[in-house]
Parts: structure tokens; sequence; C-alpha cells
């Protein structure tokens, strides 16, 4: 009876010995590949590795994330879907509603998820009312980025109508400077586009269109307007932007090959990792007009088998959400935290303004999802809008053209 008790002791040691060794995994699929966002999510595996946890990293670049989402299609239908994955706006629905994500619920009401996030931000992160997500940080999407020095070479102040861009993108042009650094890429084309279109159609007019998916708006004469800027916004990029990533035409500006670039604020995290300072080195300012977008990065959490990989998510996403992270994290990415309580004492003057016109937007109803940037609309939705973008900036299709195209487009795809 005592070896079979001693055994039977000794055999429970050895499994309790086992559970208490078994630690945190976490396989990670992002599409944070270019050098600021490689520096910031190279924070969360620090932080992720000193609280015990193992970190397999899946990087998958291209695309804006495109690359990314085929890859992560494959593995799910494979039966072998990663840990934990970017995602963000409708398509963390999507695969919520293909019964592929984990509730995190429990780790979000045990950290307050609900008192430190904007509601509008949350409610991306929840699927029917539990928490399936969670937010990283916030990105404004309508921003121009411009090297100070050539500016200042060119006499030339930062545009704050389309029509003062267009005035100076031609001085940059007879200088022989490029106007516009762009990369050939849809999602880019779609960036600048949405841009534009929150300029000349006004916040209002943007969510009609790109929001609510208003025929009306779609073909409006707002909407002709958009298209004839977009057809001017071609003609100030040089012949080689095909198929350039985004980094690389941030690259342009730094380097003064290029004045202006309209991207994301993940841009500002190039700017920085390359040692350039804001309101020297490089200047930035919303697009013209009214309203903000923006986007939110997140990470989703898959259904996996496993007590350390759900133990590998129980523990990234605490770290996801917490004051630490999201303070390192956002001032390497450019972005601002999704959290309301962090201290922005140590951020930049870019990163003010965009937390400034954020609670304004937020107050006067311009706060605006980013069509582009997955946070609008579904996939089926967006990607037909931005085929027609995409198509009218590579060709001589018309601007009247060009709208009764969209309409057509979106209406095929509901």
């Amino acid at each position: 009876m005592k070896r079979t008790a001693f055994a039977a002791v000794s055999a429970f040691a050895v499994m309790a010995s086992n559970v208490a060794v078994a630690e945190p995994q976490a396989e990670v699929l992002h599409w944070w590949t270019s050098g600021g966002e490689a520096k910031a999510v190279a924070v969360l595996q620090e932080e992720f590795a000193s609280k015990g946890g193992t970190w397999t990293d899946m990087p998958v670049a291209g695309g804006g994330g495109d690359a990314a989402m085929t890859a992560l299609r494959a593995r799910v239908l494979a039966g072998n879907a990663p840990t934990a994955v970017q995602l963000k706006g409708p398509a963390i629905q999507e695969w919520y509603e293909e019964g592929v994500l984990a509730d995190i619920s429990s780790v979000a009401d045990a950290n307050g998820w609900a008192e430190v996030l904007p509601e509008s931000i949350a409610n991306h992160m929840k699927c029917e009312g539990t928490w399936c997500a969670a937010p990283v940080n916030v990105h404004r999407i309508d921003w121009i980025w411009a090297n100070a020095e050539v500016l200042e070479a060119n006499g030339i102040t930062m545009p704050t109508t389309w029509e003062e861009f267009n005035a100076a993108a031609e001085k940059l042009q007879a200088a022989g400077v490029i106007p516009l650094a762009h990369g050939g890429q849809a999602w880019q084309d779609a960036t600048v586009f949405e841009a534009v279109a929150l300029g000349i159609l006004g916040p209002e007019g943007f969510r009609k269109a790109f929001v609510d998916l208003d025929a009306d708006t779609l073909t409006s004469d707002g909407m002709v307007a958009v298209f004839d800027q977009m057809r001017k916004m071609r003609s100030y990029v040089d012949d080689n932007f095909s198929g350039r990533d985004w980094n690389l035409a941030t690259a342009m500006v730094m380097n003064g090959e290029a004045a202006f670039q309209i991207m994301g604020d993940w841009a500002k995290g190039e700017f920085l990792a390359a040692g350039k300072v804001p309101g020297e080195d490089f200047l930035c300012q919303s697009t013209p007009g009214d309203g903000f977008l923006y986007n939110v990065d997140s990470f989703a959490m898959f259904n996996v088998d496993g007590d350390d990989k759900k133990a590998g998510q129980d523990l990234l996403a605490e770290l996801i959400v917490g004051q630490n992270f999201q303070k390192v994290f956002n001032l390497n990415k450019g972005s601002i935290p999704a959290r309301v309580d962090v201290a922005l004492d140590e951020f930049d003057s870019c990163a003010h303004t965009s937390a400034e016109d954020m609670n304004a937007s937020a107050a006067n109803g311009s706060l605006l999802p980013s069509y582009a940037h997955g946070m609008a609309l579904r996939g089926a939705q967006a990607g037909a809008i931005t085929d027609v973008v995409t198509a009218h900036f590579n060709s001589d299709i018309s601007s009247a053209d060009a709208v009764q195209m969209l309409a057509e487009a979106v209406a095929n795809s509901m």
C-alpha cells in the first residue's frame, strides 16, 4: 500500500511538474516587416519572452496585409491556425463567423479594457458581445509627410487645400523634384484616394460613400471631383512607382528625392527609425479638409489546441493592451495608444497632434473608419472600390466613367 501510495504521489508530482514548466507558446502571424514596424513588434516579442513565453514569429511581407491574409486562410483550411493573427475591422467579424476565433473576454474583464478603451475602438474588438481581439494602437491615415529641407529650398509651405497642394507639386516638378512619393500597389492607391475623398466630400460625404455605400454619393459630382484630383495626383508621381513598397516611398522623402508622401503614420516610424526629427528633418500635417480617418491594428486569437498555446494567447492579450506595451510599441510604430490613460509625455509633436485631432473629431462626429485599411467595410466591398480606384489611377479612364464603374462595382459586391 505504501509503495502504491508513493507511486501515485510520485506520478502526480511528475505531472504537476510538467504542467508547471509548460511555458506560454505563441505563433504570431503579422505583416510588420519594415524597419520601423519590425522594431515595434520586437517590443512585444521581448515583453512576451520576459514573462516566460516562447514566441514563434511568422511575418508575411507585402500587400498591406493581403499576403498575410492569403497565408492565414491556407493555415486555417489546413486545420493549423496560428495562435494569434494581426487582424482589424470587419475582418475580425468575418473570421468570427467562420467559428475559428477564441474568446478572450476573461482577460479583457480582468484587466478592465472597457474602462480604458474608446467605445468606438472597443466595438471593433467584440464579436456578438464577447471580446475576440486586442487593440494595439490607433493610426491616422490622412497624413501628408514632407521633407522640410526640400520645401524650404523651393519656398513651399505645407498645403492646407488641394489647390495649394497642386500648386506646390507643379512648382516642385519645374524644379526637378518628384512631388509625390508613391508605390504602385492597390492599397497605396486606395490610401491616397480616401484622403482625397475625405477632403473633397467632407466627413459626412465620406461616411455616406464609404461606410453607408450610398449610391447617390458614389455617383455625385463630388465623387467626380475626387477622381479628377486623383488624375492630377498620378501626374505628380515618378515613372518608376509601379510595385514600390510604401517604406521605399518614405525613403524617397527622407533622402530628398521626393517632397511629399500621403501615408498613415506608420511612415513616421520609418523617419524616427532613421534618426529623423519631426519639425526639423520632416514635417507632418493632416491632408486638406476636415475629419480623421483611423486604422486600428489588433490581434485576434484563433482556436488552438494545447494549454501552452492557450496560456500564450492570454498572456499575449494581456500584454498587448497593457500600459507599458501600448506606450513603447507606439513610440516605435508612429501611432498613438488605443488606451486613453497612457501618458503622451514621451511622444513627439505629430503624435500629440494626432491625439488632439482624434479627440476633437470624436466630439464632432468626424472620426471615421478607413475603408482602404479594412476598418469601414468588409473585404468584398472594399476590394470592389479599390479595383476601380487602381484601374483609374493606371489608365486614361475618365472621372465620369470611373464614378459609374464605382457605383456598379459596389452594387455587384453586395
